[in-house]
């Protein structure tokens, strides 16, 4: 076990992020694996090719992905060790792979832009979410954003921590590779419907349990913030996550729904393509800018607050 390794990047990444200054000198270690996987995207994935092979040519695409991650996470945890064998570079290296304070620092600015006008709004929120901004009004922008919040609240925060917790940094990173191999080509689009079955079908495997983790770290955060209920987001989580076209994202967007007294979810737009989402939650519709200040203060405490002091006292006790 590894607990004590990820209680101190929870706690690095909660108090520095990731430099931009070192984005920009060096990228980032899920921009390194979108560079994998589009390559293997680019060589495997052939048009030409019948829907099973396509298939299993995806099959070899996050083999080779999880190989890689795997690998060289272990290469860097014995460098780490041979190099220093002091634990603090390897949680500063492991840091990398949450994103606490990067999520709510995008949040916050859907916030701080929709307070300006809506275009401004509209702007920010698209830097988040995959959908087309283009015709939503200020509720629509303000409930994308806090969707975005808890959805990526399991992903970029309870998912990475609790696989490096377990399995140190390789866990981690092939937990990394494959969600980002799912945002990459796990879509059901006509070039990856094949190609990206088993990218799509591995990430909803790893995300059972942190997803649930992360309904309940924000049904019991509900308890920390005034303004918000515990009790229903427990109720609304298991009457309606499964209702949600993932078996994993509508567990933490249903608790927050919950939580705040909205209801998320709903019809919305990819490109073209109209898509009849499930609602979340039997609340209000009309999502403000202050909902979205309330959805950070709560996604705050279930992360930073609670998920760190779990991982904390399991170092302690393992």
């Amino acid at each position: 076990m590894h607990f004590d390794l990820a209680a101190l990047a929870l706690a690095l990444e909660a108090g520095v992020g990731y430099p931009d200054a070192l984005f920009r000198r060096i990228g980032h270690p899920v921009v390194w694996l979108g560079t994998l996987i589009a390559a293997l995207d680019t060589r495997l994935n052939n048009a030409c090719d019948d829907f099973e092979r396509r298939r299993r040519m995806g099959v070899v695409a996050i083999g080779i992905v999880v190989l890689a991650a795997a690998l060289t996470g272990a290469v860097v945890t014995k460098l780490c060790g041979l190099v220093i064998g002091d634990p603090v570079l390897l949680a500063l290296l492991s840091s990398s792979l949450l994103a606490q304070r990067s999520l709510h620092e995008h949040v916050r600015a859907v916030a701080d832009a929709l307070a300006v006008s809506l275009e401004d709004g509209r702007r920010a929120v698209a830097q988040i979410v995959g959908r087309d901004v283009s015709a939503l009004d200020e509720a629509g922008v303000a409930r994308a954003a806090i969707e975005s919040l808890a959805e990526n609240f399991s992903d970029g925060v309870v998912a990475p921590a609790l696989f490096l917790a377990v399995f140190g940094l390789p866990g981690a990173l092939v937990y990394k590779a494959v969600n980002t191999a799912d945002s990459m080509i796990g879509h059901k689009s006509p070039r990856h419907l094949a190609f990206g079955w088993a990218a799509a079908r591995l990430d909803d495997l790893l995300n059972l349990l942190p997803a649930r983790c992360a309904a309940g770290l924000i049904a019991l955060a509900a308890w920390l913030l005034p303004s918000a209920s515990a009790t229903d987001a427990f109720r609304i989580a298991q009457r309606d996550a499964a209702h949600h076209a993932s078996p994993n994202a509508g567990w933490p967007e249903a608790a927050m729904a919950g939580a705040l007294g909205l209801c998320l979810g709903g019809p919305r737009a990819y490109g073209s393509v109209d898509v009849a989402g499930a609602t979340l939650g039997d609340g209000r519709r009309e999502a403000t800018i202050a909902d979205i200040r309330r959805a950070l203060a709560l996604y705050w405490r279930a992360s930073a607050g609670l998920w760190l002091a779990f991982i904390a006292i399991a170092a302690a006790s393992f």
